[in-house]
């Protein structure tokens, strides 16, 4: 029996848009009129987005659809976690996307088991890396499933041929021929691809940026902002106690008035081509700050090259969609015992692009004034440090030695 006559119940990642709207209907002409269930996770992208989302998906031939709400989860569980490891991709990329696909997945996962399904299906391209970080998460938690990708499959190549798709049938779409940028939102950030960024000679205009001022238009007096932090968690801003998504909301809208956390990178795609993306995280960043700030003041030098190491093993990680193994269960598990020690108050400067940390404490500190200072102390003895140089640099001694003879 072919794959087609065995898929009886489909869950697909719905977002509305064009791709997924002719998804629905492909996928009951290809897979012998199967059912298809529309699933969302809701994982900050804005009201926007979700507003007549079931609607939508009946109109297109779902039975039904599931709008799960992730918003919580997703920062406390994925997001925190991530940044306490201190994980950047390529020295600049804060991960946005790639942190909120495994959450999706799993959740996707979550409702093909309630309902019974035999597929998933997602709406991504054969060029990006979503479509391994989705099956990469549906291998580890669902193998038993089938898993299709329409853009691997069926014969169409543009947004022309897809609306022409929809207008045979008759299923209403909003989308039209022309799609300046590509973009994907939580609550995290929102990313920018397409239209003149494909050339990375071009400048980004104005119209790409729709979550952060101009820094060149941000206000010319700065506001400052204080994180409270637990074991690398962000608990509360300005002396207010909130939950992981409340403390992100808050930063973003602050750092985003003051033009916070842009980025414009050409990065290496896992599949191996690059691509050139924008990004936005305006809270993310201020959160970032504050705990590098506080990893200043509590780690030993070999512990923040150790962190250093973790941070950078755990950026490929998640870009690549390794959440769900073991070396993603070890990697959190270092970066745990660390974020023991890392607990303070940050002031954090907010101006005209920048996120500076300019005031910071914690009970853990290592810094001491009574030895770092340039004045007069009676905790050092000077004389100490001949005797440590001549072992540390014994090695280099001898070789010089050797050579000489």
């Amino acid at each position: 029996m072919s794959v087609q006559h065995k898929v009886k119940k489909v869950v697909l990642a719905y977002s509305g848009g064009l791709d997924t709207s002719a998804i629905i209907p492909w996928l009951k002409e290809t897979y012998d009129n199967c059912e298809i269930v529309a699933f969302c996770a809701d994982v900050g992208q804005g009201d926007a987005e979700l507003q007549g989302l079931t609607e939508k998906a009946l109109a297109s031939g779902a039975s039904e659809c599931h709008i799960v709400d992730l918003k919580e989860e997703l920062v406390k569980d994925y997001i925190y976690p991530t940044i306490a490891t201190g994980a950047i991709y390529e020295g600049t990329y804060l991960l946005g996307t790639s942190m909120a696909r495994p959450i999706i997945a799993k959740a996707q996962v979550e409702v093909a088991r309630k309902v019974g399904a035999d597929a998933l299906c997602h709406g991504c391209t054969g060029k990006g890396n979503d479509q391994v970080r989705f099956e990469g998460c549906f291998a580890a938690l669902a193998p038993d499933l089938t898993v299709i990708a329409p853009w691997r499959e069926w014969e169409m190549r543009s947004r022309e041929d897809l609306l022409a798709y929809l207008a045979a049938r008759h299923i209403p779409t909003s989308a039209s021929a022309t799609k300046i940028y590509s973009r994907d939102a939580n609550a995290w950030h929102i990313s920018h691809e397409g239209g003149e960024l494909e050339d990375p000679w071009n400048q980004p205009s104005k119209g790409v940026w729709t979550m952060t001022v101009d820094p060149e238009d941000a206000p010319n007096t700065p506001d400052y902002v204080t994180l409270n932090v637990e074991n690398c968690r962000v608990t509360a801003v300005n002396g207010e106690a909130m939950s992981p998504y409340q403390a992100l909301m808050t930063l973003n809208e602050m750092a985003a008035a003051h033009g916070v956390g842009r980025i414009d990178i050409t990065e290496n795609r896992l599949v191996g081509m690059k691509s050139r993306g924008c990004y936005e995280t305006p809270g993310g960043t201020v959160m970032f700050a504050a705990l590098r700030a506080i990893e200043e003041l509590v780690l030993d030098k070999t512990s923040r090259t150790w962190r250093e190491q973790v941070a950078g093993q755990m950026a490929h990680l998640v870009y690549d969609g390794r959440w769900f193994t073991p070396l993603c269960k070890s990697l959190l598990a270092a970066s745990e015992a660390l974020a023991e020690l890392v607990n303070g108050e940050v002031v954090i400067k907010l101006y005209k692009g920048q996120a500076t940390a300019v005031q910071k404490r914690s009970p853990n500190s290592l810094y001491s004034e009574v030895f770092a200072t340039f004045g007069e102390d009676e905790v050092y003895d000077q004389k100490h440090a001949e005797g440590f140089i001549r072992l540390y640099s014994l090695a280099s001694r001898i070789r010089a030695l050797n050579s000489s003879n």
